[in-house]
C-alpha cells in the first residue's frame, strides 16, 4: 500500500479547503482572539490539548480519526479579504480596525501539532493532540479541529464495533449516504467507516476521493417500474465467448423458468412478469454484474424463481451471475432457503457457478441485529448497513474537547464542580505500556520534562477516575504515543491513503486484549498520571482556593 499520490493529496486538500474554510467556526473564537490582541497577549506561547472524556457506545475503546484533514486544514489556513470584510461586519463596531490587518496575515506557520497516529486505538482522557503556538492562533483553531475529529472518530469507532459484531469472514457494505446528516456527513461517514473496517461503500464520491471500493446494482423502484416482458429491450444477448450471433434471452429464460418451477414444485401463476422483465433487462445491460434485490414482491413465490431463471440463462451463455440481495423479513431463514435452492439448481442442472453465488442482507441493520445475526444459522455473505452506522444512533457525539494546559510556560487547569470536567494541567508526554503478551494495559500521562518509564522497572502512578489511590506497574514494553506531525506550516509525516489507515486500525485493534474489545460490559482500560504530574495537579487544585483571596491582599 502506497502513500497518497500528489494528485490524490491535491484532491483531498481542495476538498478540505472547500468544506472547511476558516470562517466555519464559532464567533467567540474571533472575539477572544481580538481580546487577546487588544491586551497584547496574542503572541504568547500557548498549548492546548484535544481529548474526549468517555469511551463511546458504552465500549472499552475508541479509534482516532480525522488527523489527515486537520493537517490539510492547518496547511491551508488563511483568511481571505472577503473573510475579513465579513468579520468586520459582524464583530462589534468598536473593534479596532488594525485587528483586521492582523487577521489578514494569520496562518499556521508558528503552530506545532503533536498527535497520536490516525487509526490508533485510543481511550478516554488521553490527549490525542497537542496544539502549540501563538495564543490567538491556537485559540482560533479550536472549533475547526474539534469538528474534524469528533464525528470522524465516532463513526470510525462505530464501524469497528460493527466489524467486531460481524466477525472477519463476512463482508460489510456501508450504504448510509441517503440517511446521513447532510452531504458532508455522508462523505465523512463513507470514508471513516471504511477505515473502521467496512469493505465497500455505495457512495461514488467517496470512491473517487478516497479509493474505497464501490458497490451497488438495483433498487426496488427499478424492479417495480417493469410490468411486462414486452418492456425488455434489447431482447437478445451475445455469448460471453464473443460469438457474434445474438441469443433470444426471453425464450431461453422462459424455458429455464419452467424447469426451475418443476424442480421446486412452484406455482407459475404467482410469478411476477414485471419482476422477471426487470431482472432480464438488467442482466442484458450488465451480464457480468447481475445481483438483483429479490424481495420486491415475494422471495419464495417470485423473486427467487425469477433470479434462478435469469441466472441460469446467463450461465448458459457463459456469464457468471453474482448473487442476490434480501432487504426485508427474516434475513436468516430466507438466506438459508435461498442457499438451499442455489444448491438444488447447481446439482440438478450441473451449474457450478450457483455454488459461488453470494447473498447480501440489508434491512435496517443495527449493532444488536448484527450480533444476533451471528448467533443464528444463516447463509449471508455480505451485510449492508446504513442508518444505524452513519448516524451513530446509540451515541450521536463523541464529545471531544479542546482545553488550554499551558500559557507562557506555566501550567493552566480548569477546576470544575463536575470532577470529570476538571482538566489535567501542563505539557505532557503520553506513553502506552504493554504486558508480556504485547497487549496494552495502561496509558501513562507524564510531564513533558519527565523521562519515559523503563521496561522492566516498577513505578507508581495514579489512575484517573478512580479513588485517587496509587498503583504499581511494571511494563514489558513502552511506546511513545504521540509524534510531531505539523511544524513551520508543513506536514512532517507522509499522508496515508484510506486503505493504509484501515490496515493500521486492524493492526491496532489486534493488539488490544479481548476483554477491552467486548461490545457489552468491557473491562475498563487504565489511564493514569505519573507521580510528578499527579503532584502538580494536586498543588494547582490546592492553590486555586488561594487565588480567590486576591481581593483581600494589600
Amino acid at each position: 500500500m502506497a502513500a497518497l499520490s500528489a494528485q490524490s493529496c491535491g484532491l483531498l486538500e481542495r476538498s478540505v479547503r472547500d468544506r472547511f474554510p476558516p470562517l466555519l467556526t464559532d464567533l467567540y473564537q474571533f472575539t477572544m482572539a481580538y481580546a487577546y490582541w487588544r491586551a497584547d497577549r496574542h503572541q504568547e506561547p500557548a498549548v492546548f490539548e484535544l481529548f474526549f472524556r468517555e469511551n463511546p457506545f458504552g465500549g472499552g475503546f475508541s479509534l482516532f480519526a480525522g488527523l489527515q484533514d486537520c493537517l490539510l486544514f492547518l496547511r491551508s489556513f488563511r483568511l481571505t479579504d472577503g473573510d475579513v470584510e465579513f468579520l468586520r461586519s459582524v464583530l462589534p463596531p468598536n473593534t479596532d480596525p488594525a485587528f483586521f490587518d492582523f487577521l489578514r496575515g494569520l496562518d499556521c506557520s508558528a503552530v506545532t501539532l503533536r498527535s497520536v497516529p490516525e487509526g490508533s486505538v485510543v481511550f478516554a482522557r488521553v490527549p490525542l493532540m497537542e496544539v502549540e503556538g501563538p495564543l490567538a492562533v491556537v485559540q482560533l483553531l479550536e472549533t475547526s479541529l474539534l469538528c474534524l475529529v469528533n464525528y470522524a472518530s465516532l463513526v470510525c469507532s462505530n464501524a469497528a464495533r460493527f466489524r467486531l459484531a460481524a466477525g472477519h469472514k463476512r463482508k460489510l457494505l456501508e450504504m448510509g449516504l441517503r440517511r446521513a446528516q447532510g452531504p458532508d456527513g455522508g462523505l465523512t461517514a463513507s470514508r471513516y467507516t471504511h477505515i473502521g473496517g467496512f469493505d465497500l461503500t455505495s457512495n461514488v464520491q467517496a470512491g473517487f476521493l478516497f479509493g474505497i471500493p464501490v458497490a451497488g446494482t438495483i433498487a426496488h423502484s427499478y424492479v417495480t417500474s417493469f410490468s411486462s416482458l414486452e418492456e425488455v429491450w434489447p431482447q437478445t444477448l451475445v455469448t460471453a465467448n464473443g460469438d457474434p450471433d445474438p441469443v433470444d434471452v426471453i425464450s431461453l429464460t422462459k424455458g429455464w423458468l419452467r424447469r426451475v418451477c418443476e424442480l421446486l414444485e412452484a406455482e407459475p401463476g404467482k410469478i411476477r412478469e414485471g419482476e422477471l422483465a426487470a431482472f432480464l433487462s438488467y442482466a442484458i445491460a450488465y451480464p457480468h454484474n447481475f445481483l438483483p434485490v429479490i424481495d420486491s414482491y415475494s422471495v419464495e413465490c417470485s423473486g427467487l424463481l425469477n433470479f434462478c431463471a435469469v441466472a441460469l440463462t446467463l450461465c448458459e451463455l457463459g456469464y457468471k451471475p453474482v448473487g442476490v440481495r434480501l432487504d426485508s423479513g427474516d434475513l436468516c431463514s430466507q438466506s438459508i432457503e435461498v442457499r438451499r435452492v442455489f444448491t438444488l439448481c447447481s446439482e440438478q442442472f450441473s451449474v457450478s457457478a450457483f455454488n459461488s453465488l453470494i447473498i447480501v442482507g440489508t434491512n435496517n441493520i443495527s449493532e444488536e441485529s448484527m450480533t444476533e445475526l451471528n448467533k443464528k444459522a444463516n447463509e449471508i455473505d455480505v451485510v449492508g448497513v446504513g442508518t444505524h452506522l452513519v448516524t451513530c444512533t446509540k451515541q450521536p457525539s463523541l464529545g471531544c474537547v479542546y482545553k488550554l494546559v499551558e500559557v507562557r510556560g506555566r501550567p493552566r487547569m480548569k477546576i470544575s464542580e463536575e470532577p470529570k470536567k476538571t482538566t489535567v494541567a501542563g505539557r505532557k508526554a503520553v506513553y502506552r505500556l504493554l504486558d508480556a503478551d504485547g497487549h496494552p494495559f495502561l496509558d501513562l500521562l507524564c510531564l513533558k520534562v519527565e523521562p519515559p518509564p523503563e521496561v522492566g522497572c516498577t513505578f507508581t502512578c495514579y489512575p484517573l477516575g478512580g479513588d485517587n489511590l496509587p498503583v504499581s506497574v511494571t511494563p514489558s514494553q513502552v511506546t511513545c504515543l504521540r509524534k510531531e506531525v505539523f511544524i513551520g506550516g508543513q506536514v512532517t509525516e507522509p499522508l496515508c491513503s484510506a486503505a493504509e489507515t484501515r490496515a493500521k486500525v486492524q493492526s491496532s485493534l489486534q493488539t488490544l486484549h479481548p476483554r477491552h474489545k467486548k461490545l457489552q460490559e468491557p473491562d475498563a482500560y487504565m489511564v493514569a498520571l505519573s507521580e510528578k504530574l499527579h503532584n502538580l495537579v494536586t498543588e494547582l487544585q490546592k492553590g486555586s482556593s488561594n487565588d480567590s483571596n486576591f481581593l483581600l491582599a494589600n
